[in-house]
């Protein structure tokens, strides 16, 4: 059974599409990164989930109930962290958890105590007087104290400090490793690529691409820069197909390189080579090309 599918799910506004026809699924013990700047579709998506609004066509089920007729049950087994969020500001934190575990039925006062500490989160403090980053941690506490078995995360590291969200990082992976599911959006590229294996990447509210991390870079461009002991040849690559806009100066011969450089290395060895630098490709290189792409597309 997956832990998240989506059928043809879309949302319009009047004439405005929040999203298109989404077609996806999530497996158990994943940690899924669903990609894309802000408007463009992923929170719609989560709140769909939840049966905070309804779409209007397709439909979503998360473990198997289906997000509409089961939205209650669904809701007990899943952990939320809202991209915008109102707590009750006259409350202290350890009395608003309080009052979410009593909703939920109970929980373990140990596991909150830990993800506190771990979270370097003062429970005694009025609402009110917490920053941004000290609420969010709140939120992060509250959608976790119950171990649920799917987390939904909307942009779940903002105003967090950097150590704190190496801390969060590593709570994501027990999750992972407990068997429990996440579904990670979030606009960061590099938390995403840090934290998952697998990573929808939406545009406008239409799905542009899922693949594994490793496969979307494998795809990337990367900037290769070739040293050889003699005067650089610019046409040396022009019989490879995966290589572009090969510029040679001196004895330097600088290219792009699409996918596997297994072509490239191998008509590089006609020649003396001195040195090889390739620049990995990042998760942003992947992102803003498909985004290319499919802005040319629409």
């Amino acid at each position: 059974m997956s832990a998240i599918v989506a059928s043809g799910l879309a949302k319009w506004y009047g004439k405005t599409r929040a999203l298109d026809d989404l077609d996806l699924e999530v497996h158990p013990g994943e940690v899924f990164g669903f990609l894309g700047p802000n408007g463009a579709g992923k929170t719609t998506t989560i709140r769909m989930l939840l049966d905070f609004i309804r779409p209007t066509h397709g439909r979503a089920t998360v473990l198997g109930l289906d997000c509409r007729r089961h939205s209650t049950r669904i809701r007990r087994r899943v952990g939320y962290v809202p991209g915008e969020f109102t707590l009750y500001e006259s409350l202290t934190g350890e009395q608003l958890l309080g009052f979410l575990a009593s909703l939920r039925g109970g929980v373990d006062g140990r596991v909150i105590g830990d993800l506190a500490r771990r979270l370097d989160s003062d429970l005694r403090r009025p609402i009110r007087e917490l920053s941004h980053g000290n609420k969010q941690k709140i939120c992060i506490i509250q959608a976790l104290m119950s171990r649920p078995e799917v987390l939904l995360l909307d942009e779940p590291t903002t105003g967090l400090d950097p150590l704190v969200q190496q801390e969060f990082y590593r709570l994501v992976a027990e999750v992972r490793a407990e068997g429990r599911t996440v579904f990670f959006s979030s606009h960061i590229l590099s938390e995403v690529e840090r934290v998952c294996r697998r990573v929808a990447i939406i545009r406008q509210g239409r799905l542009l691409k899922v693949a594994t991390v490793a496969e979307l870079k494998a795809k990337a461009l990367r900037r290769v820069t070739v040293t050889f002991a003699g005067p650089a040849d610019g046409k040396l690559l022009a019989a490879v197909p995966q290589v572009r806009d090969a510029v040679a100066e001196g004895n330097r011969l600088c290219c792009v390189v699409q996918g596997s450089l297994d072509a490239t290395i191998k008509a590089l060895a006609a020649r003396e080579v001195i040195d090889v630098i390739s620049q990995e490709p990042s998760l942003e290189d992947v992102f803003l090309a498909l985004y290319h792409e499919g802005a040319d597309a629409a």
